[in-house]
């Protein structure tokens, strides 16, 4: 993504992805664009050809939320998505040098890392796993504080073999992680990530150009475990008072099904562990039980 015209860029890469019949144009011939033509957008649009292509070129950077919707409309977007097209239409000051910010997980949030007795873990704005308890450790070895979630799951094999579905994930996790960053796509820590995972891999680089945008949802998820086997879990993402953009991802199953019953027998297994850690330094073993 070219970071001075990111509203031409998000246009092509979602008109690229709408095949004429699927808004209702006849197809003739051999085409030699991949999606719509600027015109077929602009003409269901109900705006000029040129001013569309101005739109698309970067020439014309304050289009009006009549005109956003009415391109979100033809490209078929989702409310989130169309929301966040308006987002990149809207007049923006110049950008400032950012410093990093720091994310600080509440100590109450800690604490119930610690008695939830589900694998569980907060995750930052940008992914990252900002504090962890010993169940969802022992879930995943990748679930541990410094690490990110789509840098693990897109760089690490074995975190990757943990996800039979894991090609199925990939659209949802990088469209979700797009939503989640928002317009902050020029934030250092974001460009940093982006480029590493871009250059690491090929099912990353795809998904990021499709340019997709998911909110926030909590959603089923298959996993192998290599002690209790297969675990058809529930993944439930839930907002955390006072911080900017942390979440808590609890995993749990149905009451009463087979998953529930191994998740039991994964507690058992690390109930010498103990408690939850905030920094990496935190994470020592606790002491055996008698």
């Amino acid at each position: 993504m070219s970071q001075d015209n990111r509203l031409g860029d998000y246009l092509r890469a979602r008109r690229e992805l709408v095949a004429p019949q699927d808004v209702g144009l006849p197809v003739h011939g051999v085409r030699r664009v991949a999606g719509l033509r600027r015109e077929e957008v602009a003409m269901l649009a109900g705006i000029s050809a040129d001013y569309y292509l101005r739109l698309e070129q970067g020439r014309d950077r304050n289009p009006s939320a009549q005109v956003l919707e009415s391109i979100a409309r033809v490209l078929q977007l989702e409310p989130t998505a169309t929301e966040y097209l308006l987002g990149l239409g809207a007049a923006r000051p110049r950008s400032r040098a950012r410093r990093p910010r720091q994310e600080v997980v509440p100590t109450v949030t800690a604490q119930l890392l610690e008695v939830i007795g589900l694998p569980a873990y907060v995750e930052g704005r940008f992914l990252d796993v900002l504090a962890t308890n010993s169940l969802a450790r022992a879930l995943s070895p990748a679930l541990r504080v410094g690490e990110n979630r789509i840098r693990s799951l897109f760089l690490d094999p074995a975190e990757r073999e943990r996800f039979p579905d894991w090609e199925r994930m990939v659209p949802r996790l990088v469209a979700g992680f797009r939503g989640r960053i928002g317009d902050d796509i020029d934030d250092p820590r974001v460009v940093r990530l982006v480029g590493e995972l871009s250059l690491g891999s090929e099912e990353f680089r795809r998904a990021w150009a499709r340019h997709d945008v998911r909110p926030v949802q909590s959603r089923s998820v298959r996993m192998t475990h290599p002690q209790v086997g297969e675990l058809a879990l529930l993944l439930s993402k839930l907002a955390i008072e006072g911080t900017d953009g942390q979440l808590l991802v609890v995993h749990h199953a149905e009451p009463g099904t087979e998953a529930a019953d191994r998740l039991a027998l994964l507690g058992s297994l690390t109930a010498s562990g103990g408690r939850a850690v905030r920094s990496a330094s935190d994470e020592r073993p606790s002491r055996p039980r008698e």
